[in-house]
């Protein structure tokens, strides 16, 4: 089997009302690219997985139980095999037309493409206390993402050697790939209300799990090996 130029890989979690219309945008986003869309079914209880339609194009990776978001992306990025992997919500807050933007990016140079919502649609809480996480963990990791929050990237397939499985790791993407050396860019990205299902993170089970994970990533990083072959 050839492989793609482009991996696109969507985490679901009970998005049955989502799929249809993400995968309709993916199509239109992605026409004339060489591509795959691995959906990763994070152990939905709703008909996700059924609205899914297959195409030679589409590929789905089921867990038996949720696992969590972290999962759901190391899963869908250690079965990609095009060079290039993009990840995006299938909440359809990430807009696939942004896609091509990314790949851009990468082509122009970039390891990893994160991009930022400039204009976030969400509550006015949830903005304030983003803007604080990302700010310390922004320093703390020595990341220097302004929104690491936000799922859609695109990167090298080689940069996913540099992840961990580990709860958590999707707020990390970008320190442990910029932490082994690799080039990272920002680049702004739309950002859309939610207009069906819920959000599957609140303030509370965010906070304290992000700090936790937050202090064990500097450390990993500042516990590296890092030596060059002599010529």
């Amino acid at each position: 089997m050839n492989e793609p130029a482009i991996s696109v890989v969507v985490p679901l979690y009970n998005e049955e009302e989502n799929v249809p219309i993400l995968q309709a945008e993916l199509a239109n986003a992605l026409r004339g690219i060489d591509h795959e869309i691995i959906f990763v079914d994070d152990g939905s209880t709703d008909a996700t997985a059924n609205r899914i339609a297959r195409s030679p194009e589409v590929r789905v990776v089921q867990f038996e139980r949720n696992a969590g978001q972290s999962a759901a992306m190391f899963a869908g990025l250690h079965a990609a095999r095009g060079s290039i992997a993009v990840l995006i919500d299938g909440d359809l807050q990430n807009d696939p037309a942004d896609i091509p933007r990314l790949i851009a990016e990468i082509e122009r140079g970039a390891d990893l493409v994160c991009g930022y919502r400039a204009k976030r649609k969400d509550t006015l809480v949830k903005r304030i206390t983003s803007r604080v996480a990302n700010f310390v963990r922004s320093r703390f990791t020595k990341d220097y993402v302004r929104d690491t929050g936000c799922t859609l990237k695109a990167m090298r397939r080689e940069c996913v050697g540099a992840l961990l499985p580990f709860k958590g790791l999707h707020r990390f993407i970008p320190a442990l790939i910029r932490g082994a050396g690799y080039k990272l860019v920002e680049i702004p990205v739309n950002h859309r209300s939610r207009k069906f299902g819920v959000s599957k993170y609140g303030l509370g089970n965010r906070a304290i799990r992000a700090t936790v994970d937050m202090f064990g990533v500097r450390w990993l990083l500042s516990r590296q090996l890092k030596y060059r072959l002599k010529d």
